[in-house]
């Protein structure tokens, strides 16, 4: 951890590097999150749409793989009643015709942290456990922290992450507007408020006391290195990640991170999410108000986008990219953790 200008987060969860490898659900795994580990980052598994067993044996495969600290990625969002998705499926009835499917629920739901998943968690033991959409409850974060992780939040807002903080998260990103994926907030803000990471982050960490970890739009040295210097003691990295062999992203998502235009939908689950445009975004528009709450919009579209993709069309279904998707180099995950982290500390030594 030499060189660096704060190791507080680099120290708390035991990495080389203040690198956190980003949880991507369906774009990352094993084999992405072995790798970060091995080349001194904090890896990650994305766990909200895995089982508990499923959990454990992932962790157990990347602790056979690469020695360095894991984090298991959970959600922990109210999960929703019944509700009328009437207006959702009319408007995805071309689609059914299309490609001859009938609705059906979608078999693997996201799902929020409970107590069999704390007990995944009990049994696996990572070095960190990272929430999104804010906190379990009081007795299940107990278990968590008994179990030894670390525990870390996602707050989108400076209150959510003094709410966070004064809830006993030991970390928090701070997430821009700019990062792929599921926007995390939680504490109902305006969507129209959504703050870059560079106006939000200097907030975050002058109101919280744990470390802050930066996320959204921060690809190489040069952003990590911008990102430290405005208050954070580390940076998670998600579509950075996405260049390389170990994502299990299409050639179609793959080949338009090099340059296709991102924007926020709710057309994949109902949450709002930053991803690259596809057929259903292009022709419905990013944003439709007959979408269900999140994550049930995903379970209409589930047989539209399997029978999509076994045709080899990939527009019906996530394809999750921040803003600076385009700066990302195609490099395995341990030789990206390592590039990036000598592009980072080679400026730092220049500016010291």
């Amino acid at each position: 951890m030499s060189g660096w200008p704060d190791t507080r987060f680099a120290a708390l969860v035991g990495s080389a590097h203040p690198i956190v490898q980003a949880p991507m659900a369906g774009a990352g795994g094993v084999d992405l999150c072995s790798g970060a580990v091995a080349g001194g980052a904090l890896g990650s598994l994305p766990c909200a749409m895995l089982g508990p067993d499923e959990v454990c044996a992932q962790a157990e495969q990347v602790r056979a793989r690469a020695a360095g600290p894991i984090n298991l990625n959970f959600f922990c969002h109210e999960a929703p009643g019944s509700a009328d998705d009437g207006a959702w499926r009319t408007l995805l009835a071309p689609y059914y015709a299309e490609f001859a499917v009938e609705a059906a629920p979608e078999g693997r739901a996201r799902r929020p942290f409970d107590e069999a998943m704390c007990e995944a968690v009990e049994a696996a033991r990572p070095e960190a456990a990272s929430f999104h959409f804010g906190l379990p409850s009081e007795a299940l974060l107990a278990r968590v922290k008994a179990a030894g992780a670390v525990v870390i939040g996602n707050a989108t807002t400076v209150d959510e992450a003094v709410w966070l903080a004064e809830r006993g998260a030991d970390a928090v990103v701070a997430q821009g507007f700019e990062a792929g994926g599921h926007i995390g907030r939680f504490l109902g803000s305006d969507p129209a408020e959504a703050m870059g990471l560079f106006a939000l982050l200097p907030q975050v960490a002058d109101a919280v006391d744990v470390p802050v970890i930066a996320a959204g739009g921060i690809a190489d040295g040069r952003g990590i290195v911008a990102a430290l210097t405005l208050g954070a003691s580390a940076v998670q990295l998600g579509t950075a990640y996405l260049h390389g062999p170990e994502s299990e992203i299409s050639a179609v998502h793959r080949a338009a991170l090099g340059g296709e235009p991102t924007r926020f939908t709710n057309l994949m689950t109902g949450g709002l999410a930053r991803g690259v445009a596809g057929r259903l975004m292009r022709e419905l528009g990013a944003i439709r108000a007959e979408a269900p709450p999140f994550p049930l919009a995903a379970a209409a579209l589930a047989p539209v986008r399997a029978a999509a993709e076994a045709r080899g069309e990939f527009g019906f279904g996530p394809m999750w990219a921040g803003q600076a998707a385009p700066l990302g180099r195609a490099l395995p995950a341990a030789e990206l953790t390592r590039v990036l982290a000598d592009q980072a500390l080679a400026i730092l030594r220049r500016e010291a």
